[in-house]
C-alpha cells in the first residue's frame, strides 16, 4: 500500500479514535443538560464537562474544588471542600487502546507500520491538545501536560504493540522481520523462545481477566439486593439512576482489576487502613455508591483457594508453551534452559502487566481516607507472578515421558509420510511403467518351468508330449 495512504487511514482511525469518546459522554450530558436544567442550562460549560470527563477517563487527575454556596447548601465540611480524583474510569481507556491496537496491526499489515503508528500518535495528540485547551473548567482543574500525556500514551503504547507483534508474525522483510529471523536461526530450541513467552504471556493476562470478569459477575449477583438497597437509599429519579448506572458502567475495566486482586490474594482497599481480601476483610464507612454493595462483609478461609486459579491459567499457559515447544532429547542438559526462560517470562511478563493495571485502577476517590482506594501495584505483581509461574513450570518443568517423545517423532513421521505420499501423487515417477503399451523386456510373469532332457527329445519326434501334459507312444505329426 502507498505511503501517503496509510498516513491518511493512520490519522482517520486517531480521530474516530478520540471522537467515538468524546460522543459516548457529549451524548448523555447532552440530554442531562436538557432534561435536568432545562431552559436555565449553561450550554457554555457543557464542552468543558465533556473534556473533563474524557481527560479522567484516561488516568489524568483532577484537582476538584467546591464553591462556597455548594458548601453552604449540602453541609459539607469546608475542609472537604477541595481534594484530588485520581481513580479513573478505565472503560474510556480501554476503548482508545484497543482502537491504538487495531490502527497498529492494519499499518503493520500496509507494509508501513511505523508510518502508521507515528501519524496516529500525533493526530491524537494534536486532538489531546486542542481538548485540554478549550476544555479548562474551574470546578475540576488538571494539567496541561497531563492532559495531553495521559491520552497520548494510551494510543501510543497500544498501537506499537499491535505494529511491532504483526510485524513479528506475520511480515517477510523490515527490522523486526530480520530480528525474528537470526532469532529462529538459532540452535538448541532458544529459536521458539520470544514467540512462547508472548504466547504464554498473552493466555495468562487473557485468562486472569477472564477469571476477574468471571468473579465479579457471581459477586454482583449474590449481593445483588445489597446494591439495589443502596439505590433505593440514594433517593434519585430516573435520570439519576440512569447517570449513575453509566457512571458504574464506565467503571467496569476498574472492578475488574479489583477482581483479579482479590482472587491473586493481596485484595484491594476502599480507604485508608482498610483491606478487602480472602484473607480477611476491614472496612469502615463506605460512600453510598450503589457497586460498593458488593464487598462483602466478613471473609472465610476458604476464600484463600481462589488463589489456585491463577496457578491453573499459568499452568494452562505452560501446557500450550511445551506442546509447541521443539522437541529434545532428555538426556540433553541444555534442553533445561529454554524452558526455564519461558517459564521465567510467563511469570514475569503478565506480573508487570498486572502491575500497571493495578496502577491504573488505584487512587483517589474523595477526600480525607478515601484517598487511597484501589489494590497495591506491588504486591499483586507479585502474587501473580509466583501463582503463574508455578503453574507453567509444573506443565514446562516436569520430566518428558519416553511415550510422549515417541508420539512426537511418530507424528513427525507420520507427517513427513503423508508430504511424501502427496509428492508421489503430484509427481510422475520415474521408472512407472504401469501404463506401457510394449511389453517389458524382463517380465517373467508368465514363464514356464524349464523343459528337461527327455521332453525335449520328444519334441524332435522320439517321445511328444500329449495335451495333458503327459509322455505320448504316437509318434510325430505330420500337420
Amino acid at each position: 500500500m502507498h505511503r501517503l495512504i496509510v498516513v491518511i487511514l493512520a490519522a482517520v482511525d486517531a480521530a474516530i479514535a478520540a471522537a467515538v469518546g468524546l460522543a459516548v459522554i457529549l451524548a448523555p450530558l447532552t440530554l442531562v443538560w436538557v432534561f435536568a436544567f432545562g431552559g436555565a442550562a449553561d450550554w457554555g460549560s457543557l464542552w468543558p464537562a465533556t473534556a473533563t470527563i474524557w481527560q479522567f477517563g484516561h488516568a489524568v487527575p483532577l484537582e476538584i474544588t467546591l464553591s462556597a454556596e455548594y458548601l453552604a447548601r449540602t453541609g459539607i465540611d469546608p475542609s472537604a471542600a477541595s481534594f484530588v480524583l485520581s481513580l479513573a474510569p478505565l472503560a474510556f481507556g480501554v476503548f482508545t487502546a484497543v482502537f491504538a491496537a487495531r490502527s497498529g496491526r492494519r499499518a503493520s499489515r500496509a507494509g508501513a507500520w511505523i508510518t502508521g503508528v507515528v501519524t496516529g500518535t500525533l493526530v491524537f495528540a494534536a486532538i489531546a491538545a486542542a481538548t485540554a485547551s478549550t476544555g479548562a473548567t474551574p470546578f475540576a482543574a488538571v494539567e496541561t501536560w497531563h492532559a495531553i500525556l495521559f491520552p497520548v500514551l494510551f494510543y501510543a503504547l497500544p498501537a506499537l504493540v499491535g505494529g511491532v507483534v504483526t510485524e513479528w508474525i506475520e511480515a517477510g522483510d523490515g527490522g523486526v522481520a530480520r530480528l525474528r529471523d537470526l532469532v529462529e536461526e538459532r540452535d538448541s530450541g532458544w529459536a521458539d523462545v520470544p514467540a512462547l513467552i508472548a504466547r504464554g504471556s498473552a493466555v495468562v493476562a487473557v485468562g486472569l481477566v477472564g477469571v476477574g470478569a468471571l468473579g465479579l459477575t457471581v459477586v454482583l449477583w449474590a449481593r445483588g439486593g445489597e446494591i439495589i438497597a443502596l439505590f433505593e437509599a440514594s433517593h434519585v429519579d430516573a435520570l439519576g439512576a440512569t447517570l449513575v448506572t453509566l457512571g458504574q458502567l464506565a467503571y467496569l475495566p476498574t472492578l475488574v482489576v479489583w477482581a483479579i486482586s482479590f482472587i491473586a490474594g493481596p485484595g484491594f482497599a476502599i480507604g485508608a487502613q482498610t483491606t478487602v481480601g480472602p484473607a480477611g476483610t476491614q472496612v469502615g464507612v463506605l460512600p453510598g455508591i450503589p457497586v460498593f454493595g458488593a464487598v462483602p462483609d466478613t471473609a472465610t478461609p476458604w476464600l484463600l483457594l481462589l488463589a489456585l486459579l491463577p496457578v491453573a491459567v499459568g499452568a494452562f499457559a505452560g501446557w500450550i508453551a511445551r506442546s509447541r515447544l521443539a522437541t529434545v532429547s532428555d538426556t540433553d542438559h541444555d534442553a533445561m534452559a529454554p524452558r526455564l526462560a519461558i517459564v521465567l517470562g510467563i511469570a514475569v511478563v503478565p506480573a508487570a502487566l498486572i502491575a500497571l493495571l493495578a496502577f491504573l485502577a488505584s487512587g483517589a476517590l474523595g477526600p480525607g481516607s478515601l484517598a487511597q482506594v484501589g489494590p497495591a501495584p506491588g504486591p499483586v505483581a507479585l502474587a501473580v507472578g509466583l501463582e503463574a509461574g508455578l503453574g507453567a513450570a509444573i506443565l514446562l518443568l516436569s520430566p518428558r515421558r519416553r511415550g510422549e517423545t515417541i508420539a512426537r517423532d511418530s507424528a513427525d513421521d507420520v507427517s513427513w509420510s503423508m508430504r511424501e505420499e502427496e509428492t508421489d501423487a503430484t509427481e510422475p515417477a520415474l521408472f512407472d511403467d504401469s501404463n506401457d503399451t510394449e511389453p517389458a523386456l524382463f517380465d517373467d510373469a508368465n514363464d514356464t518351468e524349464p523343459l528337461d532332457r527327455e521332453e525335449l527329445s520328444g519334441l524332435f519326434g522320439t517321445r511328444p508330449l500329449d495335451s495333458r501334459g503327459g509322455k505320448s507312444d504316437r509318434g510325430p505329426s505330420v500337420d
